[in-house]
């Protein structure tokens, strides 16, 4: 990223005829509050040129002859976004050939014919610093997009590579399963496998959508008075797994008073246990986290440090940023896409907080801060949580229309809806399920909403206005989960949004509430 510009980079850099025509122009613009520097000849202005300059001002007799190359090739030597201006004075009457071979050679060209008026010499001035304080944005704007550039395809390899990691042992367990045709018993192993990475790639994927909706302000929080302690607590059983497998000391350190914040306990519980996620896998085996947690001016002010690899100080400001990777830490986070700082300050400033990264530099460990604003009134009960995805609840003995035009996800939401009871129709798009519609009768459609043709949301429309429509039960089962979708999703009829892969226990709690 490009530094501010700084005065060298406004600088007027003259080269006059005469010495005391240098020194009368110099006055004039010094009096104007600009800054001249005069130079003797071509090469000390373009010396000078690569130290900085707002503007080159050149009398007409020195624009004559070779020397005008050397100009040349130094501006053709500044990058894509510079355009540097060029005010020539030139002598009183017809144009020279000078004159015109220079406005042939540079774009960015402002004659002013001697004598001059002070005002008109003031004017050309202002509006050519003027030019070049927008190039100088330009150029900033063109460094910062090749910066996230750079930094997003760094990104979208690591997504890569974090979603190869789990395909490679789900294709593995397949291939034994095919092959070995293995007992039941022998089975489970492969199961539990491919359980443990499909919900690692879920969880991974759920991470891309949070941030984006984070990011983008689409997210609701569920503000209450909430104890941190609790909240920290609910944070390190999230963490331990990570924390004991790396064979990590976690201390805790609470202040004697309880800390009450206002916010949405489930989205304080992801910051903490995010910044102890980062402190696991960045810190080498057998190190240190430590957990505190006490009051300063009104405010819970909550901090996690390690012994891990630390942080650069160009790197203790972007950290933050979406996209950022720390240089030479990917081998040693064990998994993850790198957003979880991102996540972490965009929750905690929707709680009105802030949050900043401070270490002693590489290898020395880091320190997160998170301070929060304190609440007035006591913590309220923690509201009922959804159940987990073995308590599936009673079996169904219900009619279930299954329509996705993903065949493979059809067939298999089918069949596990059959083991717990269910009949069971399918259709693989919208119009062959409205040809279903007309010939059976069912009591609950999940349908896809990314189908082609006749989409989900003028299906569920269609379904509605079918005799007996108003009776169906509607659930939209999709990959889309942004705000916009679900008003769509809200205004085309569907009592459920769920969003795939299928939680078997939110769909159970659906029907449940039905």
């Amino acid at each position: 990223m490009s530094e501010a510009p700084s005065r060298l980079d406004f600088r007027i850099l003259l080269r006059t005829a005469t010495s005391r025509d240098a020194l009368i122009a110099s006055a004039v613009l010094e009096r104007a509050q600009f800054d001249p520097q005069v130079c003797t000849d071509m090469a000390g202005l373009v010396r000078e040129l690569s130290a900085g300059a707002g503007a080159v001002m050149l009398a007409e007799e020195v624009i004559a002859g070779p020397v005008m190359t050397e100009l040349k090739v130094a501006l053709a030597s500044q990058g894509p976004w510079s355009d540097l201006p060029v005010i020539v004075l030139a002598r009183q009457g017809a144009d020279s050939r000078a004159i015109a071979h220079v406005m042939d050679e540079f774009a960015n060209v402002t004659v002013i014919e001697r004598p001059m008026r002070v005002a008109a010499l003031v004017s050309a001035v202002r509006t050519a610093l003027r030019s070049r304080r927008r190039q100088y944005e330009l150029r900033d704007l063109l460094d910062g997009l090749r910066d996230a550039d750079q930094r997003k395809t760094e990104f979208l390899a690591t997504l890569a590579h974090e979603l190869r990691n789990p395909l490679a042992p789900l294709s593995t367990a397949l291939s034994l399963l095919a092959r070995k045709r293995p007992s039941p018993e022998e089975s489970e192993k492969y199961y539990e496998l491919m359980r443990r990475q499909v919900d690692h790639m879920v969880r991974l994927v759920n991470d891309l959508m949070e941030v984006s909706r984070i990011t983008r302000g689409k997210i609701e929080l569920q503000m209450r008075p909430v104890l941190l302690d609790a909240v920290i607590d609910d944070a390190i059983e999230l963490s331990r797994p990570l924390v004991e497998r790396a064979g990590h000391t976690l201390s805790v350190e609470m202040g004697a008073e309880p800390l009450v914040v206002r916010g949405d306990a489930v989205r304080l519980t992801q910051v903490f246990s995010n910044l102890l996620n980062n402190a696991a896998k960045y810190t080498p085996t057998g190190g240190r986290i430590r957990v505190s947690a006490g009051q300063q001016d009104r405010q819970a002010v909550i901090q996690v440090s390690d012994t891990g690899t630390g942080l650069s100080p160009d790197m203790l400001k972007s950290i933050f940023d979406m996209f950022v990777q720390v240089s030479g830490t990917s081998k040693a986070a064990q998994g993850g896409l790198g957003i979880g700082l991102t996540l972490v300050k965009s929750l905690v400033e929707l709680h009105g907080g802030s949050v900043e990264a401070a270490s002693q530099g590489l290898a020395l460990g880091a320190e997160f801060t998170v301070r929060l604003p304190l609440a007035k009134s006591a913590p309220l009960a923690p509201p009922p949580g959804i159940a987990s995805q073995d308590a599936w609840g009673p079996t169904l003995d219900e009619v279930i229309l299954v329509v996705d035009d993903n065949r493979d996800a059809a067939d298999s939401l089918a069949d596990l809806l059959r083991t717990l009871g269910a009949t069971t129709f399918v259709a693989y798009g919208g119009e062959e399920a409205l040809r279903v519609a007309q010939s059976e009768r069912f009591d609950i459609a999940v349908l896809d909403i990314g189908m082609p043709g006749m989409d989900g949301c003028d299906l569920a429309r269609h379904l509605r206005a079918e005799p007996g429509g108003d009776q169906v039960m509607l659930i939209a089962l999709t990959g889309w989960g942004q705000q916009g979708y679900k008003e769509r999703i809200a205004a085309a009829g569907f009592d459920h949004h769920l969003l795939k892969p299928l939680n078997l226990a939110e769909f159970m709690t659906a029907l449940r509430a039905a």
